[in-house]
């Protein structure tokens, strides 16, 4: 049902000039999806969509879709220059890096903006990444070595 009515949702965005997300889930329900403005607000999120000028000088809906592409390749470059070796202790994503790196490789991983990850902190050699549960850890740790080529034994 989501990829669905995220699908409906780059349609109406690229078919109309929307403007809030109130609007949006009014075209989503006249469309067949029930909707609240707090599922939309989370699509929107998910979609990584953003607002900007249409020619009518408002404000509309647009997918960012090369740019967040040349973006998240620029962080996964970061993290694949900077990834020794990771491992997951409870929610806990512990990553250790090239000394030095961590910091710019926390900030990478805050920048993908995965909804699984709360946040990061750094010392110079070692990222302790926390997750909001134990699965979500590993599913981290799995989209990570995907991204990075990184084919470990899994912990």
């Amino acid at each position: 049902m989501k990829i669905a009515r995220h699908a409906e949702i780059i349609k109406l965005i690229n078919q109309y000039e929307i403007e809030t997300q109130e609007e949006l889930a009014a075209r989503l329900n006249e469309n067949g999806f029930s909707v609240t403005q707090a599922t939309v607000s989370r699509d929107i999120r998910q979609l990584n969509l953003t607002k900007m000028p249409s020619e009518n000088g408002k404000f509309r809906y647009v997918l960012m879709q090369k740019q967040d592409q040349k973006i998240s390749e620029k962080y996964s470059r970061v993290l694949k220059d900077a990834v020794v070796s990771m491992d997951v202790a409870q929610n806990i994503l512990v990553v250790k890096t090239v000394s030095g790196m961590a910091m710019a490789a926390a900030a990478a991983l805050d920048e993908l903006n995965w909804s699984e990850i709360v946040g990061c902190i750094a010392g110079d050699n070692t990222i302790m990444c926390a997750v909001r549960s134990a699965g979500e850890a590993v599913q981290v740790l799995d989209k990570l070595r995907k991204m990075l080529n990184i084919f470990e034994k899994a912990h």
